[in-house]
């Protein structure tokens, strides 16, 4: 399901960006092997599947994941009676959601950013992205924080003082809002492969295989654009489902508070730490330009789809629980829980930090308060010219190749042990973040082998773990 797009990832354990990609075979119909012909269609058949059986699973079964399982297989309940309890598409939802996806296209394009001056440390403006395999940098208008805030600013001021809706609208919406999101995600999916054929942004930059299926989920376009600015990637990727994260765990929070009078401690933690993930994406969004969403996926299914329907009803899971089963932690749960957050937050965006602040100063730099130690490593682009990397060997990189990740499962574990241990629902996030990174550093790491050759095993050797020192 598309959405690791939100996951901010770092394109490999280390490299350079520019000039470092290999030439994408263009039109020229590159093979795909029936493994990955059977993994796109199961996706592209079962994932919104998924979706829908958490969301009607919590709505009619108080989110529990056997028991509409049971009720099939005894014979009580049907395929079709499930499906027709389910509240269907709505209209008034259907101009919820318009509204929502205009006003975030509007803040997109309209909202000069102006807070990198007020603010210090933080980079906004436009950007440029990391070389295209065609040789072409894109320009991006950085302003996810402004939207943020002002979207935010907005729902609090309506809920505070104009109350001109509901802050439970989201959740009182939600199934008739998930049509909604699925239409949205379809035909963003089959425009972008529609033009990638007929009108491409850059004919150069498009990757045709020679199957039907692959192209329209992996995506044909690498920068699929609109004009100048309206790049697909940046809005989809961070808005609308990004933005509307932080929002739908407030509309959980009304709920509680309206169904039960009062506010749970786990779900006032589940909105913090996951508020502190979401705010970290948009302060970071021009170094989100060189993450493996931008560098080196097209634009397809995977991302448009993923990016409206999965990550806003998947990643959100926590708090929709919440709602139908309120649970009081004790203080030393609640702490440990917070502490947890905390510490894998601070170690994901540290180690992220150590290799920004390596790169950016070519090694003179202090880590951990020593001089960085890194290997060498050479390497041959598409033109043939041979370029040269360092890969980072100390601070948290010296822990493991991939410690950011595992900061970013510290804090996923957070969010779903913060429901208690009362029901598995809750933890689909940590399973599915953990295939998730564990197949990323397969990726990562089989592109770094092939690109670096010997200065690669030299790497493994000198840093031997993946994500656990001692372990894995």
């Amino acid at each position: 399901g598309g959405s690791r797009s939100t996951r901010r990832k770092s394109t490999h354990a280390q490299g350079e960006h520019a000039n470092s990609m290999q030439k994408d075979p263009g039109k020229a119909g590159t093979e795909v092997d029936w493994f990955s012909l059977i993994g796109v269609i199961s996706l592209l058949c079962f994932a919104p599947f998924i979706v829908f059986y958490f969301v009607m699973a919590c709505d009619q079964y108080q989110c529990s994941i056997s028991q509409p399982l049971f009720e099939l297989y005894s014979g009580e309940t049907t395929l079709l009676s499930i499906w027709a309890r389910s509240p269907s598409f709505t209209w008034s939802a259907a101009k919820i959601y318009a509204i929502w996806v205009g006003f975030q296209v509007f803040l997109y394009m309209c909202i000069p950013d102006v807070t990198n001056k007020f603010i210090p440390g933080y980079v906004g403006g436009v950007q440029d992205g990391a070389r295209t395999p065609a040789g072409l940098i894109n320009k991006y208008e950085i302003n996810g924080l402004q939207c943020w805030l002002i979207t935010h600013a907005l729902w609090f001021a309506n809920a505070h003082y104009f109350h001109w809706f509901s802050p439970t609208i989201i959740f009182d919406n939600w199934i008739p809002l998930m049509w909604c999101t699925n239409i949205l995600g379809y035909a963003v999916s089959t425009f972008a492969f529609i033009k990638a054929y007929f009108f491409p942004t850059n004919s150069e930059d498009c990757k045709f295989t020679g199957n039907i299926f692959y192209n329209y989920m992996m995506g044909i376009e690498f920068n699929p654009r609109i004009g100048k600015w309206f790049d697909f990637k940046l809005f989809f990727n961070g808005r609308p489902g990004i933005v509307a994260w932080t929002l739908i765990n407030l509309s959980y929070m009304a709920k509680q508070q309206e169904l039960y009078g009062h506010i749970t401690n786990s779900m006032i933690l589940v909105n913090v730490l996951q508020a502190i993930y979401v705010l970290d994406f948009f302060w970071n969004e021009a170094w989100y330009l060189k993450t493996i969403d931008i560098c080196h996926d097209h634009f397809g299914w995977y991302l448009g789809w993923g990016d409206c329907v999965w990550l806003p009803y998947l990643y959100t899971l926590q708090g929709l629980y919440l709602v139908y089963h309120p649970v009081q932690l004790s203080d030393a749960h609640a702490l440990a829980v917070l502490l947890l957050g905390l510490v894998g937050y601070y170690i994901f965006r540290s180690t992220n930090h150590q290799k920004d602040l390596f790169r950016r100063t070519e090694g003179s730099c202090s880590i951990w308060g020593h001089k960085p130690t890194y290997i060498e490593c050479s390497y041959q682009s598409a033109d043939g010219g041979i370029h040269h990397s360092k890969l980072l060997t100390s601070g948290f990189w010296g822990v493991a190749r991939h410690f950011n990740y595992t900061g970013d499962l510290m804090g996923s574990l957070a969010y779903c042990a913060a429901c208690g241990f009362g029901h598995i629902l809750p933890y689909f996030y940590i399973v599915y973040m953990t295939i998730l990174l564990v197949h990323r550093c397969v990726r990562d790491e089989h592109r770094c082998s092939s690109k670096y050759g010997k200065d690669w095993k030299r790497y493994t050797d000198a840093v031997p773990y993946r994500l656990i020192p001692g372990m894995f």
